[in-house]
């Protein structure tokens, strides 16, 4: 087992595709993050025409098959397509992009559903104590602060754990856009599976300790506050 884990770490393939598979998974769950908590809190506070039709597309988008966007992100960034010139197929940055469109309905729906329970009385209480608007939107963050992280952590699963889009519009190319899941399905292509059980293992153990950073972090930022 000592000898595997050795041969892991110090196969230049294996370190490549943890770094291409992080730097994917963060980026992307920072900007969906971004727009999707943006767009959630927004839908929850704002009356319009279509409101409902538009809830309905956001709930079809956090179920659609990512092999289904990944295709869309082929088709805009291949050389003919309407991205084709930002040269984004292929790369990092298209993979991105894949994982945006398929995490950010995700984060702004969960974000969405949240709202519509919590805010109303929030922003209730904040009238009441005659808060601005910049005060009660700083409240509304703050109440919901746990289920927001709540939202990210999932948004990263998914990232973390996407095979189908990444593998579309990133290629699998060995050193470059090769992620710890496109490896595991071309090492089980290849019959190689007791490898690809232990990089699975890998993966598993590295997004655990993540999470569990990321909850150490909140806690004291929440102690903090308390005191």
């Amino acid at each position: 087992m000592l000898d595997w884990l050795k041969g892991v770490f110090t196969n230049p393939d294996v370190l490549s595709s943890i770094k291409v598979t992080f730097e994917m998974a963060v980026s992307s769950t920072i900007i969906s993050a971004v727009i999707g908590i943006a767009f959630g809190l927004w839908l929850q506070n704002h009356n319009f025409i279509g409101k409902r039709v538009v809830i309905r597309v956001n709930r079809t988008l956090m179920g659609v098959p990512p092999v289904v966007i990944g295709l869309l992100v082929y088709l805009l960034t291949m050389r003919r397509g309407p991205l084709g010139s930002l040269a984004l197929l292929f790369t990092v940055k298209g993979m991105v992009l894949a994982q945006t469109l398929i995490i950010a309905p995700i984060i702004s729906g969960m974000v969405f559903s949240y709202a519509e329970t919590a805010v109303p009385a929030i922003r209730a209480f904040a009238k009441t104590m005659g808060a601005d608007k910049r005060q009660t939107n700083r409240l509304i963050l703050s109440e919901l602060r746990n289920e927001i992280y709540f939202c990210i952590i999932t948004g990263f699963g998914r990232a973390i754990s996407e095979v189908g889009s990444v593998m579309l519009v990133g290629g699998n190319i060995k050193g470059h856009t090769r992620t710890m899941t496109t490896m595991i399905s071309l090492l089980k292509s290849q019959g190689i599976y007791s490898e690809g059980i232990g990089l699975g293992l890998l993966l598993l153990i590295m997004a655990f300790i993540l999470q569990t950073l990321a909850d150490f972090v909140r806690k004291e930022q929440i102690r903090d506050e308390n005191y």
